[in-house]
This record gives C-alpha cells, sequence and structure tokens, in this order.
C-alpha cells in the first residue's frame, strides 16, 4: 500500500474526509454553516484578549528583550533577507544556531510592510485564535452548542495558552494551531489531515520533531499503519538532524546549545528515573494541565501526544521546565482539550460523569483566569501609563532610529524594531573587538538585570563607564553616549 494513501484504511475506522463529524456520523450542510459560527466568534473574542493583553504589557514596558526583542530582531533579518541574526544574542549571532526555527521567515514579509514589535504580537495573538476553532467545532459536532462554548470558552481561557500570550513573543506560537488541526483531525480519524498538519510542526522548533512522532505512532496505532510509521520515523529524524547536525553547525560553539551541563558525578539510572517525578511541581503541572477538562481528557489515547514535551522537560534540570510559567504548556493545551472531546465522541463519557467534568473544568478555568496572567487585563496599571513610561519613552526618544544601542533588558525591547541594540548586561565583553554601540541606555528599576557591571557601574556614587558621558539621569533611567573613537579612545 502505498504510504502516501492515507484514505485507504477500513471504512468503520474512517470519517468522512469532508462534512462528517467524529466516527463519521453525517452533519446537514445547513448545520456546517450555522456550527462554524460558535467557533469564529469564539475565536475572535480571544484574538482580542490575547492581542490586548501582550499590546498593553509591551506599551506599559513588561516585555523584554529577552525574547520579544530577539525575535523582532529576527523577523527584521528575515524582511531584509538575510539570515535571522540577533545581536541581543551577541554580536553577529545567528538565531538558528540557538533554536531551530526557520518558520519563523513566514514573518518576514509581514515585517516588511509593518516594521514593528507590535507586528509580531498582532500575528502571535492571531495564530492562537485560530487554534480555537478547530477544537470547537469538533465538540459542537460531538455534543452541541453548550458542549462546544464550555470547551472553547476553557481551552482558550487556559492557563498555558496565557502564559504564552504573557511572556512576549515565542515560535510555538506557530505551533499552537499546527498541532490544534492535527491532533483534532486525528481524533476525528481523518488521517491526511492529522499527518499533513503534524509536518511543518519539525520547522517550529528542535523538539517538536518528537510530538510528530508522537502523532505518527497514534495514526499507526488507529489508523494506516504505514503511514503513521513513516511519519514518526520524519519526527524523530527531523529532531536529530536538528540537533546534531543543523543546530551546531550555526551555533558560535558548535554544539546544542541546550544539552544538560556535565555532572560531576556519574547518577545511577534508578536515581535519574526517579527524579523525573521529583519534585512535586511535575505532579502540580500535570494535573493542571488535565483539571480545565474535568479531567476528560485521562480518557483519551490521544495524551500519548503529550508524552514527549512532558518528558524532555521532566529530565531536565531546568527548573523553570517543571512548572506552569512562561511557554512551555502552550503546546500542550490543544491536545488536552482535543483529548477530552474525543473521550466524549468515543463514547466514554456518560451524562452525569460529563456534567462532574464540566463543573471540576469551569472551576479550575475560573481559578487560574484570575491568577494567570488574563488577570491583568483588569488592573488599572494595565491601561494606564506610569510617570517612570512616561520619562523612559522621552529619554528613548533621543536616540536615533539605525543607531546601536546596548540597553536594559526591558528597554531593548522599545528599542529593537528601530535600532541595533544589544543586552547592556553583556558590555564590554560581548563586543571586543568590535566597535561599541553608540549609546547606552540603563533602567535601575529593571528586576531582569540583576548582577549588571554596567548596572552596579551607574548606580553608584560617581557613576560613570569608561568612554561614555551620561547625556540624561531621570527616573532612574540613565542614557549615555560614546565619546572619542573604539572603546572610547580620543
Amino acid at each position: 500500500m502505498n504510504i502516501l494513501n492515507l484514505s485507504a484504511v477500513p471504512s468503520q475506522r474512517r470519517a468522512p474526509e469532508g462534512g462528517g463529524t467524529a466516527l463519521g456520523r453525517k452533519v446537514p450542510k445547513s448545520a456546517e454553516r450555522y456550527s462554524r459560527k460558535p467557533a469564529l466568534l469564539l475565536s475572535g473574542i480571544f484574538f482580542l484578549v490575547y492581542l490586548a493583553l501582550s499590546a498593553r504589557r509591551h506599551a506599559i514596558h513588561l516585555t523584554t528583550g529577552y525574547d520579544l526583542g530577539i525575535f523582532t530582531q529576527i523577523a527584521k533579518s528575515y524582511s531584509e533577507f538575510t539570515a535571522p541574526y540577533a545581536p541581543l544574542k551577541g554580536t553577529g549571532y545567528n538565531a538558528l544556531g540557538d533554536h531551530f526555527h526557520p518558520i519563523l521567515a513566514i514573518l518576514g514579509p509581514v515585517y516588511k510592510v509593518f516594521p514593528s514589535s507590535y507586528t509580531l504580537l498582532v500575528c502571535q495573538a492571531a495564530l492562537v485564535a485560530v487554534s480555537v476553532i478547530p477544537i470547537t467545532l469538533w465538540a459542537l459536532d460531538v455534543k452541541g452548542p453548550k458542549f462546544a462554548y464550555w470547551i472553547g470558552i476553557s481551552y482558550g481561557a487556559s492557563w498555558g495558552i496565557a502564559e504564552l500570550v504573557q511572556f512576549d513573543f515565542h515560535e510555538v506560537a506557530f505551533a499552537v494551531p499546527l498541532l490544534a488541526f492535527s491532533v483534532c483531525a486525528a481524533g476525528r480519524e481523518r488521517w491526511r489531515a492529522a499527518v499533513l498538519w503534524a509536518i511543518p510542526l519539525v520547522l517550529v522548533k528542535e523538539d517538536l520533531g518528537l510530538t510528530v512522532a508522537a502523532i505518527g505512532a497514534y495514526v499507526a496505532w488507529k489508523g494506516p499503519r504505514r503511514a503513521g510509521i513513516a511519519l514518526t520515523l520524519f519526527g524523530v529524524v527531523a529532531t536529530l538532524l536538528a540537533m546534531f547536525v543543523v543546530l551546531p553547525s550555526v551555533n558560535p560553539l558548535g554544539e546544542f546549545a541546550y544539552w544538560p551541563p556535565a555532572e560531576p558525578e556519574e547518577k545511577s539510572l534508578l536515581v535519574k528515573a526517579a527524579a523525573t517525578f521529583w519534585p512535586p511541581v511535575k505532579w502540580l503541572t500535570v494535573l493542571m494541565l488535565l483539571a480545565p477538562t474535568g479531567f476528560l481528557a485521562v480518557r483519551s489515547p490521544l495524551l500519548i501526544v503529550m508524552l514527549p514535551t512532558l518528558g524532555w522537560r521532566f529530565t531536565s534540570d531546568f527548573p523553570n521546565y517543571w512548572g506552569m510559567d512562561f511557554h512551555y504548556s502552550a503546546v500542550l493545551m490543544p491536545v488536552a482539550f482535543a483529548a477530552a472531546v474525543h473521550a466524549v465522541a468515543s463514547g466514554r463519557t456518560i451524562t452525569r460523569r460529563l456534567l462532574h467534568a464540566g463543573v471540576i473544568g469551569a472551576v479550575a478555568t475560573g481559578v487560574t483566569f484570575f491568577t494567570a496572567p488574563f488577570h491583568e487585563l483588569v488592573l488599572p496599571r494595565t491601561w494606564v501609563a506610569s510617570e517612570h513610561v512616561r520619562v523612559t519613552d522621552e529619554i528613548l526618544g533621543k536616540i536615533p532610529d539605525g543607531a546601536t544601542v546596548a540597553a536594559s533588558n526591558r528597554l531593548a525591547a522599545q528599542l529593537a524594531y528601530r535600532t541595533t541594540v544589544s543586552e547592556v548586561c553583556l558590555f564590554p565583553r560581548s563586543f571586543v573587538p568590535k566597535e561599541p554601540p553608540r549609546w547606552m541606555v540603563y533602567d535601575n528599576a529593571d528586576p531582569s538585570d540583576l548582577e549588571c557591571a554596567v548596572g552596579k557601574s551607574l548606580e553608584s556614587s560617581a557613576p560613570h563607564v569608561p568612554g561614555y558621558r551620561i547625556v540624561e539621569r531621570r527616573s532612574g533611567i540613565t542614557l549615555l553616549e560614546r565619546v572619542g573613537g573604539p572603546m572610547g579612545r580620543p
């Protein structure tokens, strides 16, 4: 059998490729047209919510050079038809040596027309909002409007999605809709669509090839075996090539940047295995991934798609990977909610259990909505620029477009779209023997710039940076300009 002939599966195991529902139940075409309305409505509402949160955070200087500034520089490079250089990572740093994300080249033409960091935030909000559509549509086909609205709202407001939207911009924004469409198609037994939506994931980030492999394993288990095996091999090979060939060839150190550091003494396999399940924050993360679905997701085999991401996160020694912060759980939320819909579509959930799940899920979503970043939308400080922000904007306005600047982390996000900005706390080692930046700006209220040598110099009783003169110093913001020739020599 041709492995690309994905429709060649037993008819009782395949839903219609066109207008059917999960498990092959037909829907009248008029109902299909109507069924798009809740999905499109929720997608539009969440687009506005996501954009409002991320745009206002950027407007009041809560975004950072790491990472919005870096991704702005990448988009700017692609718009100029060059390699994705990110000066915030270091002089002449090619970002493809950090993570394998060639899909970001799509941002180049958009950034060319709208050259701003806000462009990335709009794109991210749109990408994530689109992911609401396939999950909501499937839920409506399975159980009607009430179930669809519950699933759509709970997914769109879930904490994993909120963390992605809140923390600047990340390449995984492209993975969220791809995963939503792929996993929903797999649950509906639309094998061709599941495979085709999964394939581009290898262009988003190097670890997502393993997620592609997990989707392939599910396809091989439940659908056309050869196609599933081919997709699994494709995902594994893509990850190996990215981590062992592409990234080391571009990385300035000639290696994959995120290998765990060497341990002073070798641990036994038993100790390493036990560490995968400890500390308890890992269990809390799993619990909170499932709770918004009312734990319906545990009744679906689609959950195997989560395993690669949870595996590399929980086996890592980096504590940020274990918990609920940052963007790391965004790619898991579509899988969890698709699994919940699949459990109901497969008839594994009786009405009483579904009601219990709805209550649990609603409580979990409500609690995390007001503890996760979405609660910032109801805070007055989100909508009113402080005096510190206004003064900062005035001072940054004195830096001309196209200038070279070394800036604090949060200030770098404000400058990345119109200057060549680098991280001030890496000065001067990241510039030797290159020409130092013409301007330097530091915010002593930036909590993300700790243990900064330049900052300590500027916060001392006699502020001074060799080779620079202070242009303005106000509200904790210090703007300096280079004097003389290279490295400040006259």
